[in-house]
């Protein structure tokens, strides 16, 4: 054999060398990828559980929110309703202290100046007959 064919030959055996290295690391890729493949399997059979509990979570939650949102609006109808009335009633007091506020004075004003000369008058009488008994007048 001469030198050139020994080296084609050295080469030939080196491909092969070379090439069933590359099919033992393929051959190990390929394992890993079939033990990824299988813990993603795993994976999904644990999350859609997780997942299917997490979509009820959401849609009770949007429920809930649903509701807040319905009674907030009714609590914004009852707040609305309240000020009117509050403005109606603010409104109507003080039409009402302006309409009787006057006569009212007059009449608390009235009452308690009579009944100041009712009692002056009780004791002027008192007086006079005080003075009538002291004296001794049998008046009748």
């Amino acid at each position: 054999m001469s030198a050139g064919q020994l080296a084609v030959v050295l080469a030939a055996v080196l491909c092969s060398i070379g090439f069933a290295a590359l099919v033992v690391v393929l051959m190990r890729v390929l394992d890993a990828l079939r033990v990824v493949e299988r813990e993603i399997g795993r994976l999904r059979e644990d999350t859609r559980p997780l997942l299917d509990e997490l979509r009820a979570s959401v849609g009770e939650a949007r429920a809930s929110v649903d509701r807040a949102r319905e009674d907030l609006e009714r609590f914004d109808r009852v707040l609305g309703s309240a000020e009117s009335i509050t403005d109606a009633v603010s409104g109507s007091s003080r039409l009402v202290r302006g309409a009787l506020s006057t006569p009212v004075i007059k009449t608390v004003a009235f009452a308690s100046g009579t009944a100041e000369g009712v009692r002056r008058l009780r004791r002027k009488e008192r007086r006079e007959q005080r003075r009538s008994l002291g004296r001794g007048d049998t008046r009748s």
